[in-house]
């Protein structure tokens, strides 16, 4: 199990990153249009964190872990299928991959396939 992308959501994105930058030494980038606006850095996995504020006013804060898998339809099917909600279902994002979003017990999970 891999963490691909770490999304934080936040209405303190400037600071947030200054946290992250000093204490780990990361440096973020501007606004990514691709990735809803997020400012991100790269994990030493080769993955990445975004953190952006929220896309609507009805989402929440919330930092969301997204797993890399090698079939996200069928990994996002055995969510569902293990009780999951789903929020998102599997999208393309142009030069990054496929995403999904589940809900299980009040928690939020991504499903990341490059």
């Amino acid at each position: 199990m891999q963490i691909h992308y770490l999304e934080i959501v936040t209405q303190e994105v400037d600071a947030t990153c200054a946290t992250y930058e000093h204490l780990h030494s990361v440096t973020f980038s501007e606004v990514n249009p691709g990735l809803g606006n997020a400012r991100t850095a790269a994990l030493a996995n080769g993955g990445m964190i975004g953190v952006r504020a929220p896309m609507h006013d009805s989402e929440q804060p919330v930092v969301r872990p997204y797993f890399l898998v090698d079939d996200i339809e069928a990994a996002a099917q055995a969510a569902v299928e293990a009780g999951a909600d789903m929020a998102h279902p599997p999208m393309e994002i142009p030069g990054y991959g496929k995403f999904a979003i589940y809900i299980q017990g009040g928690i939020h999970y991504g499903l990341w396939q490059v």
